[in-house]
């Protein structure tokens, strides 16, 4: 199940081109226009991750930031146009797990998003590696075990097993994957999907004529097969 963003941004185009970017590295994103909605949306349904604008109407990103920590430890990403030292190190001090200046590039905030997922995953104790049989996949080193063979895989290709990875057990649609992968402009470009389904059973199939890992579910999608744990 993919980790859910919370992103609070008035700006309506810029959050629609962060929800969409977001959406298409496999994340599901709430946006909220204001901090009060933003704080309504926490409280209803806690999220993985803030990305908070600080310069809002109703109430700037700073009061918005000290009422968040009284209802998630989710962390917080400061998303803002203050890029000076001062706001920096102020947002900073007041405990937030990240400060991103506007304008920003899509790599920057994908990148900056996942470490502080995997920071706070890692502060949990939680498990970062996917195991079944024995297939291991590390979500933050990217590493990808058979046994103890490490299995080269291209970027494009991690990011299809990592797709299929957070709803392993499930159907994954060609049209989810074709979005978390490559980005909804692809959404009809299904000979991109089965090219590169192909590329990954090559790899970590031991027939990939015959797949065993990843089974296609006729007209519907992929689904990454979860085998039972022994013991």
């Amino acid at each position: 199940m993919s980790e859910t963003i919370l992103l609070v941004e008035d700006d309506e185009a810029l959050a629609q081109l962060v929800q969409l970017l977001l959406e298409r590295a496999g994340y599901t994103v709430q946006t909220a226009n204001s901090g009060e909605v933003g704080l309504r949306l926490a409280r209803q349904s806690p999220p993985n991750l803030v990305l908070l604008d600080i310069l809002m109407p109703d109430m700037d990103g700073w009061h918005v930031y000290e009422a968040l920590r009284r209802i998630t430890d989710a962390p917080v990403l400061f998303l803002t146009a203050l890029g000076d030292e001062h706001n920096i190190t102020y947002g900073l001090g007041l405990g937030a797990d990240d400060y991103i200046v506007k304008p920003f590039g899509y790599k920057e905030l994908v990148t900056r998003v996942k470490a502080a997922l995997s920071r706070a995953r890692r502060a949990r104790g939680e498990q970062t590696v996917f195991v079944t049989g024995n297939l291991h996949v590390n979500l933050d080193t990217h590493e990808v075990k058979i046994d103890d063979r490490e299995v080269g895989l291209t970027p494009t290709e991690f990011q299809l097993l990592s797709a299929l990875v957070q709803d392993a057990g499930r159907t994954v649609t060609h049209d989810t994957l074709l979005r978390r992968v490559w980005g909804p402009e692809y959404s009809n470009r299904r000979d991109y999907l089965k090219l590169y389904i192909w590329y990954l059973r090559q790899k970590i199939e031991r027939d990939p004529r015959d797949p065993e890992r990843i089974v296609s579910e006729r007209g519907q999608g992929y689904r990454l097969v979860v085998e039972p744990q022994e013991g």
